[in-house]
């Protein structure tokens, strides 16, 4: 804590959306474990306001649960939906195969590290909820298994938050993570970091655009994005 506070917590504003800059504090597992007050480190962290929202939302997951302990396992607000059964597609975004390489750098990382990126946490989890239109508590259950933060309150309902269940008032807004890689990880850095198979290919956004043999046995996307995004939307009325 001491160090990141020294370090990198003025640039935080600036960073901790950017994949490959890794501009986060990291500090998620020990607040989780208790080793670091949350209130201590809020008031240490005066000059980043932008970090110390991100604590507050914590609180505020916390609160939420704490005044709705169904919401760990139940929609807080239902949306009426009827999400598909595909074992074959959820296999492939637990694995981090489903030739979306922002998504499958994410849950690689997640089956590496025991951590993911909190915007790549927020692509992945789009992408399985409303792109593939899968239930929220599949993708919360795979993160409990493997996160070292796996904290119940912040992991359930962020991933309400991203399904569009849960307290956002955007309940069906879409993560394209086509866009999202453009802004985030506009040179690829991060997806070739953890999806090896695409270290020398150039444009890694759309790998699908090259001969299969370009790709190093990188697949080919599971979903058309744009068919995804309609289902959904057609889904939700």
């Amino acid at each position: 804590m001491a160090s990141w506070l020294l370090s990198s917590a003025e640039s935080y504003v600036d960073n901790h959306d950017m994949l490959a800059v890794d501009g986060t504090s990291r500090l998620s597992p020990y607040l989780h474990l208790g080793c670091v007050s949350a209130l201590e480190l809020a008031q240490r962290a005066e000059q980043s306001p932008e970090f110390v929202r991100q604590l507050a939302w914590r609180d505020f997951h916390h609160q939420v649960l704490a005044a709705r302990p169904a919401a760990a396992r139940e929609d807080y607000r239902p949306r009426g939906d009827r999400w598909l059964a595909d074992e074959h597609a959820l296999d492939a975004w637990r694995a981090g195969e489903t030739g979306i390489p922002i998504v499958d750098a994410g849950m690689r990382q997640l089956l590496a590290e025991g951590w993911m990126h909190n915007r790549a946490r927020m692509v992945v989890a789009s992408f399985l909820t409303k792109t593939l239109y899968l239930d929220w508590r599949a993708g919360a259950a795979h993160f409990y298994e493997h996160l070292l933060d796996g904290d119940v309150a912040n992991n359930s309902l962020n991933w309400q938050w991203v399904a569009g269940t849960g307290t956002d008032t955007r309940p069906n807004r879409v993560l394209n993570p086509l866009r999202q890689a453009e802004r985030f990880d506009p040179k690829g850095e991060y997806v070739r970091r953890y999806v090896p198979e695409l270290s020398s290919v150039a444009e890694v956004r759309r790998p699908w655009t090259l001969p299969a043999k370009a790709r190093n046995g990188y697949p080919p996307p599971i979903v058309d994005l744009a068919a995804g995004r309609a289902r959904f939307l057609a889904a939700r009325g």
